[in-house]
């Protein structure tokens, strides 16, 4: 990050950027400050194109049109897995780049045995922007709140860490909410947070868990009907059940080989507060009951799936066993 920084300042920028990883955001920020820095408001030689049906031959013939009355013409591909799958035209075409292009790739995943990947890091700059530490969430929360003449206490940072998880987007919102609701007072507290924030779906399955793991039946159902309730579909509240077990079961095996709490969260490419979270909920739980839980959900949805069971029942059934009989 600090090289594009770095590279704005003193207006000499690589010919091509590939800008990837699970925290949008940030991507989004540094995408719109390259391009705000390179062309500005200038239309006429900025193209955008995402999607993966997107035509790389087309993207190619839009990087050789030359410049309108400007030194440069710059186009962001984003989405297009062009890093991910193969594709020998654009690695070609990356290794030898016209001088007045920009080219800017925005990527979910990438594999970095893609010749594209390797045409990119050879030519350019390579960002990864992952999950942020939540000492760098916590500066970021202050720093944004205090632009707008608010402080916010301890708990109240931590209280609007816990209800949105690490996903800087959210947080974003949650904090717009909080200076609407906040103007004209003299700080920010945690009862203010508890008003105004949403708790999100990924935080009620981390309490449902919790409650799971300490036989709290009747929580953890009532954290389920809360999330039917919000129109979320049984599925994806088996998808986030099984991914939070998935959580739970790496950061224990990882602690098990003697790793600290930070470097559990550097091998899972998460924050460190929900690798603490994972870590917490893991002494409830042993390797052999984590994994009987995951196939156990495998089970039911594909029972699910072929119309044997219905889907919020089995979703229930799978709480009820495991706020019972965890151990």
């Amino acid at each position: 990050m600090k090289t594009i920084i770095d590279d704005i300042k003193k207006n000499e920028f690589k010919k091509v950027y590939l800008l990837y990883g699970e925290e949008d955001y940030l991507k989004k920020q540094y995408r719109d400050k390259l391009k705000q820095a390179l062309v500005g408001d200038d239309t006429m030689n900025f193209s955008y194109y995402e999607g993966d049906s997107v035509d790389i031959k087309q993207v190619i013939s839009m990087c050789e049109t030359l410049p309108f009355f400007s030194d440069r013409r710059v186009v962001i591909l984003e989405n297009s897995g062009a890093v991910k799958s193969a594709n020998d035209e654009l690695a070609d075409y990356i290794k030898e780049l016209p001088d007045y292009l920009v080219l800017i790739l925005v990527e979910k995943e990438i594999d970095k045995r893609n010749k594209v990947y390797k045409a990119i890091d050879k030519v350019g700059y390579v960002c990864e922007l992952k999950p942020q530490t939540t000492a760098t969430l916590k500066k970021w929360i202050v720093g944004i709140l205090g632009k707008e003449g608010l402080k916010i206490s301890v708990d109240g940072c931590e209280l609007l860490l816990s209800k949105t998880g690490a996903d800087m987007n959210l947080i974003r919102q949650e904090m717009d909410k909080l200076i609407s609701y906040c103007q004209g007072k003299e700080g920010i507290t945690a009862q203010d947070v508890e008003v105004v924030c949403s708790t999100q779906t990924t935080s009620h399955i981390f309490d449902m868990i919790e409650a799971m793991a300490n036989h709290n039946q009747r929580k953890a159902l009532e954290l389920y009907y809360e999330l039917l309730t919000l129109k979320e579909p049984p599925m994806r509240i088996l998808y986030l059940i099984v991914r939070q077990f998935n959580g739970i079961l790496q950061a224990k095996e990882f602690s098990s080989m003697g790793l600290s709490s930070k470097d559990v969260a550097s091998k899972m490419g998460v924050a460190p507060f929900i690798a603490g979270k994972y870590l917490s909920q893991s002494k409830y739980f042993t390797i052999t009951k984590l994994k009987e839980a995951l196939n156990e959900c495998a089970d039911v949805e594909e029972r699910v799936k072929q119309g044997r069971l219905n889907d919020k029942l089995a979703v229930e059934l799978i709480i009820v066993k495991y706020s019972e009989n965890v151990k």
